[in-house]
């Protein structure tokens, strides 16, 4: 079973400048209108088995939209990466809800695999 980091949670290691990556493996539009800020956007279709040989950092949260698919591609992240990975609880739903704000808006290229 795949661990579950909450929005409190992640918000804290962000702040601490902590050795993490965020994966949001929702669709570019979903993305572009917002989310969890210094994310990566990787959608979840265009995941391949190239991404297990990127070099991750020491803990890596998978978010999509109400998280239950990041827990399937934590999952996998997990079976195959040096890294912690975790599943963001409840997803950018719940990182909306949590913050109070629509998330970061970044319309400019995302960073690629």
């Amino acid at each position: 079973m795949v661990a579950e980091t909450t929005p409190d949670e992640l918000r804290e290691r962000l702040a601490d400048d902590e050795d993490i990556a965020v994966v949001d493996i929702r669709d570019p539009s979903s993305y572009a209108s917002g989310h969890i800020p210094d994310s990566e956007n990787l959608p979840a279709a265009t995941l391949g088995p190239e991404v297990f040989d990127r070099e991750w950092p020491a803990e890596v949260v998978v978010s999509c939209y109400v998280g239950k698919s990041s827990k399937q591609v934590a999952s996998v992240l997990d079976s195959n990466v040096d890294a912690d990975v975790s599943s963001l609880r409840g997803g950018f739903d719940a990182w909306e809800v949590e913050d109070g704000s629509e998330g970061e808006a970044d319309l400019g290229p995302t960073s690629p695999f």
